[in-house]
């Protein structure tokens, strides 16, 4: 079995780490994703209780808190996480593109590496 040139062998290092950075990524859009859709129906539940309070955990305690407050903060909290999950899906792009265009290089090295050695 012949050893891989150097360049190809840091081309692939490369295109391992890309690979890892773009499941990190796409597993932390995922979980912001589940963050929002919790949020969501937390004000749903709040929207049908009648009270113009409602109770909130804060640590490992329950604090009664006005509900307007309460509506606004989980509002504000889920525009925060959609303007992250937006950053997340562009860099996702960004490193979806990388990685074919590194796998292309690579496959185009490998095919004229081993016609090369024939």
């Amino acid at each position: 079995m012949m050893e891989l040139p150097a360049n190809v062998q840091n081309q692939l290092m490369q295109f391992q780490q890309l690979q890892q950075q773009l499941q990190a990524i796409s597993m932390q859009k995922q979980q912001m994703e589940i963050q929002i859709k919790e949020i969501e129906k937390a004000l749903e539940e709040i929207e049908k209780s009648e009270s113009d309070e409602v109770y909130k955990l804060v640590g490992t305690v329950f604090v009664k808190r006005k509900k307007d407050e309460v509506k606004e903060e989980l509002s504000e909290k889920i525009e925060t996480l959609k303007l992250r999950v937006s950053t997340l899906s562009k860099q996702e792009e960004k490193l979806e593109k990388r990685i074919m265009e590194l796998q292309q290089s690579l496959e185009q090295m490998l095919q004229s590496g081993g016609s090369g050695a024939m």
